[in-house]
């Protein structure tokens, strides 16, 4: 801005420019000093009319977003996210952004944004029918039967799917469901072997694919106790009087139970079975030694989700059979306590002769059962076996038919630097007078050797004569890994020897075998199957042919 002079006194010199002293003053040409000015303010103009520049305090900031770009301006110091407000664009929920969000843009930065889509599709497929196979003795070697036609299912399949940018990055199931169960293909397999059918004196029982059988006069002729499918194998006893038949069955419709003792008549197949309302029993059930038999022991368990499925109570109680068909309730003879050593997996009893005579088995001793003071009495201490495992060994035991003998596996000394506990040896052992005297009768039998002692024989001579079988390991520092043989031996430990399977056979499964009535045959569980030997020659034949048999029992 220029300002005019006031106007000019009387006394004041020609009007014009002086410096100090009133000296003209230097003359200025002032079209060529204005020049330069307004080529400054033309440029000025002209850059107020093009695009955003920084001024001070605001940057541009680029956006690049559903394939367009987008200029913005910001004040210094904003982030991402404040950058993304002020372009008014929103971000979807699975939207990706870089730089992230809480990053301080500079001038010039460059956002990229990529929009992310989320979709569901739903798929059918369809899910084979497997074929399952059940072996039939009943029906002829090679002949087969459909039992019932294969269904295919179907399967639903929800998958949640990301597209980035307009291509798919990523599909994944989210759901599944099962519309309709397949139905599998059920054929039967006839296995009737062309064997002699043998004679079965007395009465045999097997339980085959969870239903029980009875064997009588010959090995054809068999008859259904208990056909529900339902039989776990546990428990399978014969009464004394050989008229009843004690099982164990698993109740599906009972989720807190394990399984359930139920009894069944072996001479009148008309009677209902009876449910002895017992739950639990996993080591031991049984009748007491007695004609008639009516009364059966046994030993519980609760079920637990951890390994192996349940915890011992170590208890003995007792039910009664009443002649109506009617079950007493359960008396306590031992009560629940802690079992001793690896007591979770659980203690073992086994009958005498006698109904005065009952043994017990622990992983850390054995003993008798006081049944008038209700107590175990100790005989011998055992040495526990670590089995590094979810499972406790405890030793087989047998009476003798004095009701003074007792046979038992015990754990033997370590073979070298192992502990105790872990020693690889084990001993077939005979206890007399309850403890008085023990003798060593077979080294290196091995963990499941089942000592069982055969009917008395020689019935006319003063001496109680009887033998012992057992079951002798094929490799005995191997047990838990081998199989075995059978053995018999006197009641005294002479005349040892090995009679089934022959030298270079495959072994035994070690499941506790049982003696014919007479004493001249035995059956064992061999090739999965259950085996008739004759205990003068050792030939044997089976009696099953279907690979499904889990336990037996013979009695007269």
């Amino acid at each position: 801005m220029v300002r005019c002079p006031l106007s000019a006194r009387s006394d004041e010199r020609p009007a014009g420019l002086y410096q100090s002293g009133y000296r003209p003053a230097m003359r200025l040409n002032i079209s060529k000093t204005l020049l330069p000015f307004g080529l400054v303010l033309l440029v000025g103009i002209q850059s107020a009319c093009a695009s955003p520049q920084a001024t001070a305090g605001m940057i541009q900031v680029e956006i690049e977003v559903d394939a367009a770009k987008q200029v913005v301006m910001v004040a210094t110091g904003s982030t991402v996210q404040q950058s993304i407000e002020a372009a008014g664009l929103e971000l979807g929920t699975l939207d990706r952004v870089n730089p992230p969000s809480y990053t301080v843009v500079e001038q010039g930065s460059v956002l990229m944004i990529t929009r992310v889509l989320e979709t569901f599709e739903i798929d059918q497929i369809i899910i084979p029918f497997n074929r399952q196979t059940i072996r039939n003795e009943a029906l002829p070697e090679g002949e087969n039967r459909l039992l019932q036609p294969g269904k295919n299912g179907i399967q639903e399949i929800t998958y949640r799917i990301l597209i980035e940018g307009g291509e798919e990055t990523s599909r994944a199931p989210v759901k599944n469901i099962i519309l309709e169960e397949p139905s599998p293909e059920i054929v039967m397999i006839g296995t009737q072997a062309a064997h002699t059918p043998l004679p079965i004196e007395g009465r045999f029982v097997f339980v085959s694919a969870g239903n029980a059988w009875l064997v009588e006069d010959n090995s054809g002729n068999r008859q259904p106790v208990a056909i529900t499918g339902d039989l776990d194998g546990r428990i399978l006893q014969i009464s004394p009087d050989g008229k009843w038949l004690l099982y164990s069955r698993v109740m599906s419709d009972e989720e807190d139970s394990l399984n359930a003792l139920w009894v069944s008549s072996l001479v009148d197949f008309d009677l209902e079975p009876i449910d002895l309302g017992v739950r639990n029993v996993v080591h031991f059930a049984d009748w007491i030694p007695e004609i008639p038999s009516f009364s059966i022991t046994f030993s519980t368990v609760e079920p637990s989700p951890a390994a192996p499925g349940w915890q011992a109570n170590n208890d003995l109680q007792s039910v009664t059979i009443t002649a109506a068909g009617r079950v007493t309730r359960p008396r306590v003879l031992i009560e629940s306590n802690s079992g001793g050593q690896y007591g979770w997996w659980g203690t073992d009893y086994a009958w005498g002769s006698d109904p005065a005579y009952l043994a017990y088995m622990r992983a850390d001793s054995i003993g008798i059962v006081d049944l008038d003071r209700n107590r175990l009495e100790q005989l011998s201490e055992i040495t526990p076996f670590q089995t590094l495992s979810d499972w406790a060994w405890v030793p087989g035991l047998a009476w003798g038919h004095d009701g003074q003998t007792i046979y038992y596996v015990d754990h033997g000394e370590p073979l070298g630097l192992e502990s105790p506990q872990a020693s690889p040896v084990f001993n077939l052992m005979g206890l007399s007078n309850r403890g008085g005297i023990t003798l060593k009768m077979v080294e290196r039998t091995w963990l499941f050797a089942y000592p069982f002692v055969s009917p008395i024989q020689n019935v006319n001579t003063i001496e109680i004569s009887y033998q012992v079988a057992f079951l002798q390991a094929i490799t005995p520092l191997e047990s838990q890994q081998s199989n075995y043989r059978l053995a018999i031996m006197d009641r005294d430990g002479s005349n040892l020897r090995t009679i089934f399977p022959p030298a270079g056979e495959p072994g035994l499964t070690p499941i506790e075998p049982a003696w014919s009535p007479s004493g001249n045959r035995i059956a064992v569980m061999y090739r999965g199957d259950i085996w008739i030997v004759d205990v003068a020659s050792g030939l044997g034949q089976p009696l099953t042919a279907d690979s499904q048999a889990m336990n037996f029992d013979w009695s007269s």
